[in-house]
């Protein structure tokens, strides 16, 4: 069986939400600060939260995170034979007593996390994992896709999932919990078979805001949202890192170009300006630049 952190909750699983919105005891505007709570208390929180303007202005953006483990037992190494993918237990997981945390570290495209792509990490039942959640990724149509998925040593299991009619990408809490229900259900099946470890913990979230935008293959799809671009810039033959608050224009897949202009921000405006728009000229600014020399691409938020 899975194994479970909260007893508390009968359906064993837990959920907790991440936002980078607000500097608060709740929410850091740089690394998420994660707060947790069985799953009654954490709906009685959201609805409060219905009536302010913050869930009006940024609920769609949080990436929501469900957990689900079993209960720790002492397990004797033992193999099924010569078959290298028969488990009867967990002898290529390493035991633990408490969660594992993933490190804070800066996320890079194709890092399994934030950056989405896929990770196994050498595990040897990583293959068979992410097969049983594709199949399971199926029954909920073509509005959800495997954003990341990630494997540990220790007998972990990082899924996110992307929501692509969502702005953001983000799942519904109900969403979240029915694919980790399906998905748990499937892992014990394949554990009790010895396909898979017996042992393993699940972590199922989504990306939300705090994606990488793939260049560019996620551009077209958040181009009604500002962007921070971190490029590369040719000044006085000098290869020169800068970053500014963007709208993606326009494509051009046959130079492998994109062009990009000044998204009407706080950071782009004139501080004498007083809070009136854009000027003209900064309106009819554009940048023009390979996908090669595009560094990072997030979204921005903070308007």
């Amino acid at each position: 069986m899975m194994r479970s952190r909260l007893s508390l909750i009968s359906s064993k699983m837990s959920l907790f939400l991440r936002t980078p919105f607000a500097s608060t005891p709740f929410y850091h505007h740089r690394f998420p600060t994660i707060f947790l709570q069985p799953k009654k208390d954490l709906q009685s929180h959201c609805y409060g939260l219905q009536n302010g303007l913050f869930f009006k202005n940024h609920v769609s953006a949080l990436p929501l995170r469900c957990l689900s483990m079993n209960s720790s037992e002492e397990i004797i190494p033992d193999r099924n034979g010569d078959d290298p993918l028969h488990y009867e237990t967990i002898e290529d997981v390493e035991p633990i007593d408490l969660w594992e945390e993933e490190v804070e570290v800066e996320a890079e495209i194709g890092d399994g996390g934030d950056g989405g792509g896929i990770v196994l990490q050498s595990c040897s039942w990583g293959e068979q994992a992410l097969s049983i959640a594709r199949d399971v990724l199926l029954s909920f149509g073509d509005d959800m896709e495997l954003y990341a998925f990630k494997t540990s040593p220790h007998g972990y299991i990082y899924v996110r999932l992307d929501k692509l009619p969502n702005e953001y990408g983000s799942l519904s809490m109900e969403e979240m919990e029915e694919f980790s229900r399906q998905y748990k259900k499937r892992l014990d099946e394949a554990g009790a078979l010895g396909k898979i470890p017996d042992d393993l913990a699940l972590e199922v979230s989504s990306p939300g805001a705090e994606r990488l935008l793939k260049v560019p293959g996620d551009l077209s799809r958040f181009k009604h949202r500002p962007m921070r671009v971190s490029y590369i810039e040719e000044v006085n033959s000098r290869s020169v890192e800068k970053d500014g608050i963007f709208f993606m224009e326009s494509i051009d897949a046959e130079s492998g170009r994109c062009v990009w202009k000044l998204a009407d921000v706080k950071q782009n405006r004139d501080p004498a300006a007083k809070g009136r728009p854009l000027s003209r000229k900064k309106k009819d600014w554009r940048l023009t630049l390979p996908y090669a020399m595009v560094k990072k691409v997030t979204l921005y938020l903070d308007y």
